[in-house]
């Protein structure tokens, strides 16, 4: 779990249920964040709730501060919680592109040398 989500809001009533339901799903992205790096990490959250003549809009907008990077993503629906499941969805594909972009390579050479070495030992013995 993310250790530090900064959360505000504005025109919504933040309550524990929303408190606990941003925890949940916005901590658990940790898992798609290099381990080295989730210490580093800064969250922070914006909740909003915008009403107009007609009708009412939620806002959320997530941004997550990482070394060399930082993510923003925003979405608005007419509910926040709505809201709050299709910004982790783009995170989610956003972090998981951050992670391949600055992963070490040394994971990938050692198991390419090690199929390689399997392949051509299984080639030998044919």
């Amino acid at each position: 779990m993310l250790r530090k989500i900064d959360l505000t809001a504005s025109h919504v009533e933040l309550d524990e249920n929303l408190k606990k339901y941003v925890d949940r799903k916005i901590g658990k992205l940790d898992k798609y964040i290099p381990r080295r790096l989730r210490d580093s990490v800064q969250v922070e959250v914006q909740l909003k709730e915008t009403k107009s003549f007609h009708k009412n809009k939620c806002w959320c907008e997530v941004s997550l501060a990482l070394p060399g990077d930082k993510i923003v993503v925003s979405e608005g629906t007419l509910n926040i919680y709505a809201a709050i499941d299709i910004v982790e969805e783009k995170l989610k594909h956003q972090l998981i592109k951050y992670k391949q972009l600055h992963s070490s390579s040394k994971i990938y050479r050692h198991l390419s040398s090690r199929y390689k070495h399997r392949f051509i030992a299984n080639l030998e013995n044919d």
